[in-house]
């Protein structure tokens, strides 16, 4: 259990990393706000709320329930996660967090069993997807090696949530598909960056899972019909800010359907690593606070089998399927 004692050091650490405001500009690096600072040193959540969202911070000792302690302390605080990103108020939070444990360390401490997640983020700019970032799932699936990021995109109405569901749209589809991938979450809008600089843009890291309808996205040359379905991205449940990850490109990946592994494999094998997809896409379009990025699946989805499409066992309703990356929680929702 964390004390009180390495409870402050940890907002204490938090304050010190967030208080060291914007980076100077340059000029492919457009100015950050004066308030502008990431979060540092901590697991977060974005919880339903009667009205909303609201934001929560992972402790040993339970949840802390952002919205609850701001009002109950009369402090400002982020409305939830995309307040938190899009509008830069890492520096609040930590003053927020600071405040709690010192004046109430456990009054506004939600219990992990009564906590309602919401996706971690609610109205990205853009959810921005790679496709065939594994060698191996390039292979399985028949699929040259790409030259460069083969990028594709989903739109809000497909965001999810830990615990969710997702109804099926069996009028439209029957090929249904996992992918589990690291998700990049930006804190930093960013343009035209370095391979170099590109991770000092990522305010944290979560796992996520690039649903599919497999036979709506050969349906034609272009992915996204087969991808954004109502639900068809679910995320969570934490936000692990990017401090906390020594490195993206070694992290276990892993899938299970009904329990039964399906996928385990590693980022390290990712074909354009993250620093790279980075860069790649800045070159393309703004990054800005708040935009995911789902980074690819390895080998084992159903798609890759070496078999008739009509004698695969497509998922269907009913199935449960949990996804992990390591360090960054595990991730489950239901077919119905």
């Amino acid at each position: 259990m964390t004390d009180r004692r390495d409870f402050l050091k940890l907002a204490g650490g938090l304050a010190m990393a967030t208080g060291a405001g914007a980076a100077q500009a340059t000029e492919t690096e457009p100015a950050a706000p004066a308030h502008f600072a990431m979060p540092r040193n901590l697991t977060l959540l974005n919880l339903r709320r009667e009205g909303g969202y609201g934001l929560g911070v992972k402790t040993q000792e339970g949840v802390l329930d952002v919205t609850a302690a701001g009002r109950a302390l009369g402090l400002p605080y982020p409305a939830d996660m995309d307040d938190l990103l899009q509008n830069g108020k890492g520096e609040v939070l930590s003053a927020l967090v600071k405040a709690s444990v010192e004046k109430a360390p456990k009054a506004h401490l939600l219990d992990d069993a009564s906590i309602a997640y919401a996706p971690l983020v609610t109205r990205p700019e853009k959810i921005i997807m790679m496709g065939f970032n594994y060698k191996h799932h390039a292979e399985e699936t028949g699929t040259p090696i790409p030259k460069n990021p083969p990028l594709f995109n989903k739109y809000n109405n497909a965001l999810n949530h830990h615990g969710g569901t997702i109804k099926l749209p069996t009028a439209a589809a029957k090929e249904f598909d996992y992918e589990t991938e690291l998700v990049i979450l930006f804190g930093r809008e960013c343009r035209d960056v370095s391979e170099a600089d590109a991770l000092d843009y990522v305010a944290g890291y979560a796992t996520g899972n690039d649903f599919s309808a497999r036979d709506l996205q050969t349906l034609t040359s272009q992915f996204m019909i087969g991808k954004t379905s109502d639900g068809f991205a679910p995320l969570g449940p934490y936000l692990v800010t990017a401090d906390l990850v020594k490195d993206p490109n070694n992290l276990r990946l892993e899938t299970r359907v009904n329990g039964v592994q399906r996928q385990d494999w590693n980022t390290n094998d990712m074909i354009f690593n993250c620093r790279q997809l980075i860069s790649f896409a800045s070159k393309i379009m703004t990054l800005k606070p708040g935009d995911i990025f789902y980074t690819g699946t390895p080998q084992g989805v159903i798609f890759g089998e070496k078999k008739p499409r009509n004698e695969r066992q497509w998922l269907k309703a009913g199935d449960e399927i949990a996804c992990s990356l390591e360090g960054l929680g595990e991730l489950k929702f239901k077919l119905v």
